[in-house]
């Protein structure tokens, strides 16, 4: 996939982003917890390249190729691993990055495959190679990311993701601490038929013709999301490939059954979502009773991650003493 770029691969920008204010990724304050709400409130437009301070950037070379990766928190903490969705990255997770550090946990998250600064990474790079990005290559990959490092790991998925890490719990429970599904799809097969107003449209349309509709929603900023963060995802999506895009769609409409399985696991299980996530509430909540999870809701939509992550890392932090 061809696009401008400097020297660390990252596209050349129209330097249109804001600036960062002082603070917005610092450590948290003392019994943050309590003024969670309140905290998220006040998060202001920011430029989403930055970084937390003492954020550790490196390269890890998984079965499909080299995917890019960030860590924060002591060397020796108990692992959190971060995993996002279709067209996402993982900048999405910079909020949520110091106040799981500050609880003294070594947190992660790492670009999929074919997505942003994993976009050298493919099918053609696996041994044998494979055609496309399917959910073969995405499992490997997180399972491979899980082993280099210390075990059981904290794992969240963040929408296709919570599948994706679904199916690593199945394949490896002995790896996993704790889950937790952030609006995730909430039903096996046609994950997309269940999305509000236009879902059954969904069965009607190809991956290709999806994935196309997903990127005109977020390139024309359908969800109103700032200045500083829209500038961002609009830059990500110079690296991004099509190809994978499309894919991940395609695993979408695939989505396995696999709420026995993850019923029978007894480790922490929690779904987060937000009141105004693609999917409905309703869904989400049985869902989570499927599957025996704790229930979380905030006043968002599908990104709790980036507009709730206080009360989202409370509740993962109230998830893991549970266990």
């Amino acid at each position: 996939m061809e696009s401008a770029g400097d020297e660390a691969g990252r596209p050349v920008t129209d330097g249109s982003f804001r600036s960062t204010p002082a603070g917005v990724l610092a450590p948290p304050p003392p019994g943050w917890q309590s003024d969670a709400e309140m905290l998220d409130r006040a998060i202001p437009d920011f430029d989403w390249r930055t970084l937390p301070e003492g954020a550790e950037p490196d390269v890890f070379d998984a079965p499909s190729g080299p995917l890019a990766r960030i860590a924060l928190g002591p060397r020796d903490g108990r692992r959190v691993l971060l995993i996002p969705g279709a067209t996402g990255s993982k900048e999405d997770f910079v909020l949520m990055l110091p106040l799981l550090a500050a609880a003294g946990f070594r947190v992660e998250s790492y670009d999929l495959a074919g997505q942003y600064e994993s976009h050298l990474a493919g099918p053609w790079r696996t041994d044998p190679p494979r055609e496309r990005y399917d959910a073969d290559l995405f499992l490997a990959d997180l399972l491979a990311v899980l082993d280099s490092g210390t075990q059981p790991v904290h794992v969240l998925g963040y929408s296709f993701a919570g599948t994706l890490a679904q199916q690593a719990l199945v394949a490896r429970p002995d790896a996993f601490a704790s889950l937790t599904l952030l609006s995730s799809p909430p039903e096996p097969g046609q994950a997309f038929r269940g999305i509000k107003r236009i879902g059954p449209l969904s069965a009607f349309t190809t991956p290709h013709q999806g994935a196309a509709l997903m990127l005109w929603g977020i390139r024309n900023n359908l969800n109103r999301v700032p200045p500083g963060r829209l500038a961002f995802v609009r830059e990500r999506f110079a690296l991004t490939r099509r190809d994978s895009v499309d894919d991940l769609i395609a695993c979408m409409m695939r989505t396995p059954d696999l709420r026995a399985e993850v019923a029978a696991a007894t480790i922490p299980k929690l779904v987060a979502v937000g009141a105004h996530d693609l999917w409905p509430v309703e869904l989400h909540q049985r869902s989570a009773r499927e599957i025996g999870a704790r229930f979380s809701v905030y006043a968002t939509g599908h990104s709790p991650c980036e507009t709730a992550p206080h009360q989202l890392v409370r509740d993962m932090l109230a998830a893991f003493d549970a266990g």
